[in-house]
């Protein structure tokens, strides 16, 4: 039995300099993909990859949507491009109807997700990843559905491959994502999965304060290197 020491990362640092050891580090500088973070919880991570790989990164906002019966069971998640992933298990076993579903994506688009972009991307929508390889980044991997959509919302931004990099994910879901992406870049695959922060020693605290911090003082986060462009045309 691997113990968790040989599993966990100290922090977010610890688990980016993990990462970057696998990447393929030759075909990156080649190819110089568009890194995306799948969370607001990534973006340190995300950032620090990009920082060592000199690439710009975006965030794909989404936001989950639980059951009517149960509000601590995750029963679909909804993107920024309000695509709707759905975990047909659960929504049957309860007998949840597919309106109640997309209307409560049409909420949190509406309500959470719209308010992201203004916050974190001064409301400009995502770009259009045309004939461009992305990597997909986040700290950990438990169910795959945050992945899932984000990988099904990005497969619509026309994008010329899809990777996805993680220092942490579960045996089963990254065997389930083979037939959906091109690569899968994985520090550890677990197969007893716990949680993500469990194999965190150090939890950080990312007020959004913090994050839009981490953002505005970057050089790679791409949206604000647009608004940057968009002033100096203006001028």
């Amino acid at each position: 039995m691997i113990s968790k020491s040989y599993l966990s990362f100290k922090n977010q640092l610890e688990a980016a300099k993990s990462l970057y050891e696998i990447l393929p580090i030759i075909e990156i500088s080649k190819t110089k993909p568009i890194l995306v973070a799948s969370s607001l919880e990534s973006i340190f991570l995300v950032n620090e990859i990009a920082k060592i790989l000199k690439l710009s990164y975006e965030i794909l906002f989404t936001e989950k949507i639980y059951s009517p019966i149960n509000q601590e069971c995750l029963i679909a998640m909804v993107s920024e491009t309000e695509e709707i992933v759905i975990i047909d298990e659960l929504v049957n076993a309860f007998g949840i109807s597919l309106d109640y579903v997309y209307g409560e994506g049409h909420r949190k688009y509406e309500e959470k997700i719209l308010k992201n972009i203004y916050k974190y991307r001064k409301g400009m929508l995502i770009q259009n990843f045309k004939n461009k390889d992305v990597i997909l980044i986040d700290k950990g991997c438990e169910t795959g559905i945050t992945v899932l959509t984000c990988i099904k919302s990005i497969m619509n931004l026309n994008p010329r491959s899809i990777s996805y990099a993680t220092p942490l994910i579960a045996n089963d879901v990254a065997l389930n994502l083979n037939s959906v992406i091109d690569q899968i870049y994985a520090v550890h695959k677990i197969s007893n999965f716990v949680n993500v922060d469990f194999y965190y020693n150090e939890k950080l605290d990312l007020t959004p304060g913090k994050i839009i911090s981490i953002l505005e003082e970057s050089p790679y986060y791409l949206p604000l290197q647009k608004e940057i462009e968009g002033e100096e045309n203006a001028n």
